[in-house]
């Protein structure tokens, strides 16, 4: 089994994949997309922008989930924040942070190979899914191991707080 952080740059995008259990993907072809499994773990990550206030807030891992069905086509895109998902996948969620807490990544980039390139390691985040090896996969699991809970306890604090991003009124 591989192992991935799930990046997600978007509060919507996190809501849904909380209540949704899956995750959605964009039309872009991306290799890492098509090697996904059933059985692959997925670091569940929120970037410094996903909530809108990056000042305040940091690139964090907040959950851990595994992969529970092959990635498929969706007969209609799903729309997310404005945005649309042509094919995705079932997820189970095995562990979760409380809301606007988790793992800061920035402290551990220096300890992760996933990152060659340390002073510019957020690049790499301009995906869906970053994999990970052995080593980093360990090191993530023990740090979310002294913080994250039973998802179950805490997805319907995210879901209340987590509010749409409001769109412009394009009519005339």
């Amino acid at each position: 089994m591989s192992a991935y952080l799930l990046i997600l740059g978007e509060r919507e995008a996190v809501a849904w994949v909380l209540r949704e259990s899956r995750m959605a993907f964009p039309p872009t072809s991306r290799s890492e997309v098509n090697r996904l499994k059933v059985g692959d773990e997925l670091f569940v990550l929120t970037t410094r922008g996903c909530w809108h206030n990056p000042t305040r807030d940091r690139t964090r891992v907040i959950g851990l989930a595994t992969v529970t069905s092959p990635v498929v086509p969706y007969d209609r895109p799903v729309t997310i924040a404005g945005r649309d998902f042509t094919r995705g996948c079932d997820i189970g969620l095995r562990a979760l942070t409380p809301y606007l807490t988790g793992v800061e990544l920035a402290p551990l980039v220096p300890r992760l190979a996933a990152f060659p390139d340390k002073n510019a390691w957020s690049i790499r985040l301009r995906r869906p899914l970053l994999e990970l090896g052995e080593s980093d996969a360990g090191l993530l699991t023990r740090e979310l191991d002294g913080v994250a809970r039973d998802p179950a306890e805490l997805i319907l604090g995210y879901l209340s707080a987590i509010r749409p991003v409001r769109q412009a009124d394009t009519r005339n």
